[in-house]
């Protein structure tokens, strides 16, 4: 009696004949920039950190907004919690395109390896189905001996529990490229939904900004004067550095006169004695009692280190971050904006003053929603970001002297 290949045999190998039908070339949806597995795997991890720690910003800053009594305190707080909202969606959505671009990756290597079998497998499923519809007469009619039909025939039933063991994996790797299909389909749409989500947040902190510059329009006349005076200052300046010192000068005046006791009135009893002028404290010993924190003004994979040699051979004074297109840029801390504006080989940049002589930069923004004079708190949104081939660097110095952002990011 003529051996017959089992069915479910000959099923798993013209499946795998076809599979490159049934598993297509890995081809990116056309909006989604792919990114390599090793880069992904580090922005997995990344955006996960970045959008928990948003979300945390967020919750806070909620919370401060609510207990708030004052108008403009509730919404500078809620300005600044719309802000954390935004970059809590642009890590969402880095790490929806890391998950994608992983599937995308591993089913794309699944496919390859299934490629390299679709041959031989269909070489094999057209043989073997051929020989088992083969009457054992026709067979014996053929040219050779029957004994060498006999031994092929033996060889062939030796042979089939091997092919369906091999068979059984390849079943595995199918459902599994199915799975991966799946997968791929979830992160995209938790891509879309993130950028739908991003989309809406954005609408709603413009809509808060606007209602901002409408209460504020009245109030701007000093403060144009003082942004005018700071532009002036940009020109007259050769570099940086200079800019901040003469901005730190500026600051130092201002605080000395702020601190000056205002005019005493001449009491009706000369003979009474004046009261005691409360004993001084030091801007840098109140600081020294506080603990100093600050925050990244913006999400991105980090470019060059504080202090790392750049390709002028001088080591950076700042941290250089490659954050995504229109990724929001916000106040490292609470301050005062002493400049904003575009200075030359920078791009656009704002200088913020805080108390205790610290000073925080910020170049290379795509826009700048801040102007100079404006209060901000830690996490008001000072502007947005060119994207990663326009990096954005920070800086933080102290007492004019650069130190290294990361010892005071909390």
């Amino acid at each position: 009696m003529t051996p017959r290949v089992p069915l479910a045999l000959l099923t798993t190998l013209a499946a795998c004949a076809v599979l490159a039908l049934a598993l297509p070339e890995t081809r990116a949806t056309p909006s989604v920039l792919l990114v390599e597995p090793e880069e992904a795997e580090a922005q997995l991890a990344r955006a996960a950190r970045e959008s928990a720690a948003a979300e945390a910003r967020a919750a806070r800053l909620t919370r401060e907004a609510e207990a708030a009594t004052e108008a403009a305190t509730r919404t500078a707080a809620e300005a600044a919690a719309l802000a954390a909202r935004i970059q809590q969606a642009e890590a969402d959505i880095e790490l929806a395109r890391a998950n994608y671009s992983l599937v995308r990756a591993e089913r794309a290597a699944l496919t390859a390896r299934l490629a390299e079998q679709q041959e031989p497998a269909a070489r094999l499923a057209a043989a073997l189905q051929t020989a088992s519809r083969r009457p054992l007469a026709l067979s014996a009619l053929q040219p050779g001996s029957l004994k060498e039909l006999v031994y092929v025939r033996a060889v062939l039933d030796s042979a089939v529990p091997q092919i369906q063991a091999r068979t059984a994996d390849l079943r595995v790797e199918l459902e599994r490229g199915r799975a991966l299909e799946a997968d791929a389909a979830r992160a995209l749409s938790q891509l879309r939904a993130g950028e739908a989500d991003l989309r809406e947040r954005r609408s709603a902190l413009a809509a808060l900004e606007n209602r901002q510059r409408l209460a504020m329009r009245e109030a701007r006349g000093a403060a144009q004067r003082e942004a005018e005076r700071a532009l002036a200052l940009a020109e007259e300046t050769r570099d940086l550095d200079a800019l901040v010192a003469r901005l730190d000068d500026v600051a130092t005046l201002r605080r000395e006169l702020a601190a000056l006791p205002g005019p005493v009135l001449r009491p009706a009893d000369l003979s009474v004695a004046l009261p005691a002028a409360p004993e001084e404290v030091l801007p840098v010993q109140a600081a020294e009692a506080r603990r100093v924190s600050f925050q990244l003004p913006v999400d991105g994979r980090t470019l060059i280190g504080f202090g790392a040699r750049r390709e002028s051979g001088l080591p950076s004074s700042a941290l250089v971050l490659a954050p995504v297109a229109g990724a929001q840029v916000v106040a490292p801390g609470d301050g005062r904006v002493a400049f904003a504006g575009p200075y030359r080989g920078f791009g656009r940049i704002v200088i913020i003053e805080h108390e205790g002589g610290w000073a925080s930069l910020v170049t290379g923004l795509a826009r700048i929603d801040a102007e100079v004079g404006d209060s901000v708190i830690s996490g008001s949104p000072i502007g947005v970001a060119g994207g990663r081939e326009a990096p954005v660097s920070f800086e933080l110095r102290r007492d004019g002297k650069p130190v290294n952002p990361l010892q005071f990011v909390n």
